[in-house]
């Protein structure tokens, strides 16, 4: 399944921005999708997730507050909203998916299989 990203760019410290991951038609839903970044630098860290069938969410300390994932059940889309930016916030977005099994940790990210490209948000001080 190829998850299709879209959202992102350059925005000033405390702005906002939209990120969004589509999944192509495969006649049912992920058990999860999450957003991950990647810093220059640093390792993958896990940003902020949901558990399709619930609706439940989690999210990194980091974002606590500023972002909100939430989905699109008929259109097999997740959204990332971003709100009050930081410049530590700059780094490539990926969103990634689970299909087909069970997700036990949603910050883990080799639960999941399947990834979309990356996407780049920049945050200028």
């Amino acid at each position: 399944v190829q998850l299709q990203a879209s959202g992102g760019g350059l925005v000033q410290t405390g702005g906002s921005l939209r990120l969004s991951c589509a999944a192509s038609a495969r006649g049912y839903n992920p058990n999860a999708m999450a957003y991950f970044r990647q810093a220059p630098g640093s390792e993958r860290e896990f940003v902020g997730g949901i558990f399709w069938s619930s609706g439940n969410t989690a999210y990194a300390d980091s974002v606590k507050g500023r972002f909100t994932v939430s989905r699109d059940n008929l259109r097999n889309t997740v959204y990332l909203q971003m709100d009050n930016l930081k410049p530590t916030d700059t780094a490539v977005y990926y969103c990634a998916a689970v299909w087909g099994r069970l997700i036990t940790t949603i910050s883990d990210p080799a639960q999941y299989n399947d990834w979309g490209q990356g996407t780049l948000v920049t945050v200028s001080s």
